[in-house]
């Protein structure tokens, strides 16, 4: 079901996850940000556009997770868009013959054959240093930054003053760091991602995470203010004093287990220094 959050923006909510999708409406269609997860709710999503007769025009994928590249048929043969760094890893990952077994067994048992994979990955990349989503609907700036995934963005919808965060600024998910490599600074890059959704936050008047709730007016400040202080705990070896890690709601206490190894992980890279 659609819920709408501003003037011409409304949010589809995918229930495992809690994977928000977000919609624009643009002159002639709306741009779809992150469909997903699964075939039923990628359809209900197309289902709903047809009754506002709004035909989707363009899509978006905020970062190469196998939950923010998917697509559906019944939303039509589009453009769908990301970085050129998103881009380039799934191409990557879709030129392997074994890709499609891969993915899938990349994926949560609870929705094992409900995700079809046929449009998985098929993401045009724009050119580096691009700014703005090119359709014919309002600006939408293009936040590009290195946390947590390669060629992760944030979008943001000035005239309507909503934030869409890609996978940060969660109330469920601590900052998930891109151990991808060996040689970055994973912290550091999610600190830089945090500095530049910065200069935006305290203009959002909605924010949309990845996963989790929608955010109203200072939410989106507030949050961020939040993962900051989750980093710091991290990057410093001190208990995070986080209630998504403390007292998670029920059902999302493996978040826990995600910080836990992301300790280890940082405490190991410590050592080997």
């Amino acid at each position: 079901m659609l819920t709408q959050i501003a003037e011409g923006v409304w949010t589809h909510r995918s229930e495992l996850l809690r994977n928000n999708t977000v919609v624009v409406r643009g002159r002639d269609g709306v741009l779809v940000v992150d469909p997903g997860i699964t075939g039923s709710e990628m359809a209900c999503l197309a289902s709903d556009l047809r009754e506002l007769k709004l035909p989707a025009v363009a899509g978006f994928a905020t970062h190469p997770d196998w939950d923010h590249v998917l697509w559906h048929t019944e939303l039509g043969e589009v453009p769908r868009y990301g970085t050129e760094r998103c881009a380039a890893f799934m191409r990557d990952e879709r030129s392997t013959p074994d890709w499609r077994a891969r993915a899938a067994e990349g994926l949560p048992p609870e929705i094992e054959g409900e995700v079809p994979l046929d449009l998985y990955g098929l993401i045009t990349g724009l050119p580096a240093g691009t700014t703005d989503i090119p359709w014919d609907g309002p600006r939408v700036r293009i936040i590009e930054h290195p946390a947590h995934a390669p060629g992760h963005a944030a979008l943001f919808i000035e005239e309507h003053g909503v934030l869409v965060a890609g996978d940060m600024l969660s109330d469920v998910f601590v900052p998930m760091l891109d151990t991808w490599t060996d040689t970055n600074d994973p912290v550091e890059e999610y600190l830089t991602g945090l500095r530049l959704l910065e200069a935006v936050a305290d203009d959002a008047e909605s924010v949309v995470p990845g996963h989790g709730t929608v955010g109203g007016p200072g939410e989106a400040r507030a949050r961020l203010e939040h993962d900051r202080a989750y980093l710091h705990a991290l990057r410093d070896g001190r208990t995070a004093d986080d209630s998504r890690v403390t007292s998670p709601e029920a059902g999302w206490e493996w978040v826990a287990d995600i910080h836990e190894g992301q300790a280890r992980g940082l405490a190991e890279r410590r050592r080997a220094a």
